[in-house]
């Protein structure tokens, strides 16, 4: 089994993770206008946190967009990563998603064929999301038997992250839905053949994410001023109080 080099490692995290990752973060901060934050938002969720200050409210606010943004993107590109890290120990390659629906990854391993559906996290679905997965894994099982498959496919839910205590999802009524959850170490070393992997990877991370945050933080903090600035004039009070009357009407009044 051939060993990934840290180099090579390092090379494509900064290259294909972080370095997009902060690009894309800037670019939505830099984007970002007071209107296309605010009218989304529930303002009875601030009046309820009791915020009193015009930066309290929107640091609260920019936050939480950033949040939820981002943890998609960085999923996104966690994927590549996988795909890359599976390339070079398995000769793994990314699934044809047309072909293959919910099938990510496909590689061989110990004389098995993995096909491989990546999510960021082990909470990511409810129970028709699963369903779902599930039958695609069948419909993915019936299409590689077809084209001559002989060895014994394995279907796996890999999540980035996190821990699956009971992996084995076993569906009595119908075997080819059956599939293993992997999560965090277990699904790091099933693509590298390293049980210490999951570990490794926040080195180079580290490494990359020191070099662009600063850049990142003087944005953050302009974008902060900006819409602080907008938000006081357009919604403040000669007293300098949260005009609550005002922000809700413009979140929530009808139009005339």
């Amino acid at each position: 089994m051939p060993k990934l080099d840290q180099n090579e490692l390092q090379s494509f995290i900064s290259k294909e993770v972080i370095a997009p990752f902060y690009s894309v973060r800037i670019g939505k901060l830099k984007e970002l206008s007071f209107n296309g934050l605010m009218k989304r938002k529930n303002p009875y969720l601030f009046k309820a946190k009791n915020i009193q200050t015009a930066e309290e409210l929107i640091r609260y606010v920019l936050d939480a967009f950033l949040s939820s943004q981002e943890e998609t993107i960085f999923g996104d590109l966690m994927e590549g990563l996988a795909i890359f890290v599976c390339k070079k120990t398995f000769d793994g390659h990314k699934a044809e998603q047309i072909k293959f629906k919910s099938i990510d990854l496909i590689f061989d391993k110990d004389s098995k064929k993995y096909i491989v559906g990546i999510k960021s996290g082990p909470n990511w679905g409810n129970s028709d999301q699963i369903g779902r997965m599930k039958t695609n894994f069948k419909a993915a099982r019936k299409i590689l038997r077809k084209e001559g498959e002989k060895l014994k496919i394995i279907a796996i839910n890999g999540c980035i992250y996190g821990k699956d205590n009971k992996p084995h999802k076993v569906n009595k009524k119908d075997k080819d839905k059956s599939y293993l959850k992997y999560c965090g170490q277990e699904f790091w070393e099933l693509l590298s053949g390293d049980r210490d992997f999951y570990q490794k990877i926040i080195v180079p991370i580290d490494k990359e994410a020191k070099k662009r945050d600063e850049s990142f933080k003087n944005i953050y903090y302009a974008k902060i001023n900006e819409l602080t600035q907008d938000f006081s004039e357009k919604y403040l009070t000669k007293e300098g109080i949260i005009n609550w009357e005002k922000l809700i009407d413009f979140v929530s009044k009808k139009s005339s």
